[in-house]
């Protein structure tokens, strides 16, 4: 699962975390309600119908009058655990694609002033060009993640450049 939802950095990493331990709090709590509805198909019953399924059923049913307040209570917290699920699903979300926002323009800056060195002849030294300040204090970029995005935007400006066709109009049919 942590998997799936790549997080970065510690907070992502914390919000995954959540999202996993509700998950198995919402197994849990399934497993809860099959094991008392599984105890109560096993516990003597003065009531026998010599047909297994109504048998079952009867069961079911005096395990639902019986612990009825019990599985109330559960279905309601499997509830709140959902809806927390689906809170931090919403943050964690909110937060990647704010981190991919933040690195996207980062690159687009980057990529900019390594084509404005490369118009002047200069050398482009991310580390000496793009300094560190100008990152987003919120998200840990590293200077050779920035540097690969850069140079692979540069390659793909110049393949276009190279090898787009230039678009040609339709001639009118006679």
């Amino acid at each position: 699962m942590v998997e799936s939802l790549a997080p970065l950095g510690h907070f992502e990493c914390d919000l995954v975390q959540s999202i996993a331990d509700d998950r198995w709090r919402l197994k849990l709590a399934a497993v809860i309600d099959n094991n008392t509805f599984t105890r109560g198909l096993n516990e003597p019953d003065d009531i026998h119908t010599h047909h297994s399924e109504a048998d079952a059923a009867l069961a079911q049913a005096r395990v639902w009058l019986t612990d009825s307040h019990k599985l109330g209570l559960l279905t309601l917290y499997e509830a709140r655990i959902q809806r927390k699920i689906e809170k931090n699903l919403a943050i964690l979300r909110e937060q990647q694609e704010a981190r991919q926002a933040a690195l996207e323009k980062a690159v687009e800056e980057a990529t900019l002033l390594a084509q404005l060195a490369a118009a002047k002849g200069e050398s482009f030294d991310i580390e000496r060009d793009y300094p560190r300040e100008f990152l987003p204090p919120q998200f840990a970029f590293s200077y050779p993640e920035i540097a690969r995005h850069t140079a692979h935007n540069l390659r793909l400006a110049e393949a276009r450049k190279r090898f787009e066709a230039p678009k040609k109009g339709f001639r009118k049919a006679a």
